[in-house]
């Protein structure tokens, strides 16, 4: 397949996914608040690509909910060519993707991030995944998130589960607090084995992530909660803004490939605390 065609099929694919994700949303909020959606260039001076990315905040489930879709392309700067596959002969690359990061309102459903990608230098891969991030535990929510997690990485390959799994574990690790960031998920990169296939396992990623977050909310939501146990999420959430500005790739890749800023961090929550 010719690679023009590969990289408008994962391209579209994002953009879909990040509309019926965007659809679910406001339904779960009875469509009485609405995404702010808003379109940037990674150049003013020349075509390089650029994205949407929406927001929606202050409802009665979601306290913060943003989804991302990119595509862009250009050369990567010499620095940063270096630690990319595929770069030494030419910087010149293409990527897109999608992303989504929720900070619920109610304590006791978990911050949840999903995103996957598909990168081209001198050859293409795909990257990925999602994890659930809790501030009060739940051994059966864990279970069953996983379970579901297995289901999916089953129908492609039996051993993408653990495989992957450990990845996230390790990925979703912060060194300085020696902790994880949650109750882990999935994660790979540098996917290139066979490319239809490998579309196939992250479009299917893609919808269990759709299924998943609707069913923990469904779940979760209803439960009261008290004023300790939003003090607690927002201890949390400390947790994961850490994360996200010392060792998130998607994060540095952004800010280092000229991302619009306000996109990248639209991962961090509204309210943090630190102790």
């Amino acid at each position: 397949m010719d690679d023009d065609i590969k990289k408008k099929l994962a391209k579209n694919w994002f953009k879909v996914l990040q509309d019926m994700i965007c659809f679910d949303i406001e339904e779960i909020e009875n469509n009485k608040l609405k995404f702010t959606s808003n379109q940037w260039r990674r150049s003013k001076k020349k075509d390089e690509g650029g994205g949407e990315y929406k927001i929606l905040e202050n409802g009665k489930v979601f306290e913060k909910v943003g989804v991302n879709f990119s595509e862009v392309y250009g050369k990567f700067s010499k620095e940063f060519s270096n630690k990319i596959p595929g770069t030494k002969k030419d910087s010149s690359f293409w990527a897109s993707g999608m992303s989504v990061v929720m900070h619920m309102k109610n304590p006791h459903v978990p911050a949840m991030h999903f995103n996957t990608r598909y990168i081209h230098t001198s050859f293409g891969w795909f990257g990925g995944g999602m994890d659930v991030t809790p501030c009060i535990k739940d051994e059966n929510l864990k279970k069953w998130f996983h379970k579901e997690l297995k289901l999916t990485c089953d129908q492609h390959n039996k051993k993408f589960y653990k495989k992957y799994k450990k990845k996230c574990d390790e990925y979703f690790y912060l060194p300085h607090r020696k902790e994880p960031r949650g109750i882990g998920g999935i994660f790979f990169d540098y996917k290139k084995e066979n490319w239809e296939k490998d579309f196939n396992f992250v479009r299917d990623v893609g919808l269990t992530f759709k299924k998943v977050f609707r069913e923990i909310i469904n779940k979760k939501n209803k439960k009261k909660w008290s004023k300790k146990e939003k003090e607690i999420q927002y201890l949390k959430r400390g947790r994961y803004v850490e994360f996200n500005l010392l060792y998130d790739r998607g994060t540095k890749f952004g800010l280092q490939t000229g991302g619009n800023t306000n996109a990248i961090f639209m991962s961090l929550p509204p309210i943090v605390k630190w102790k």
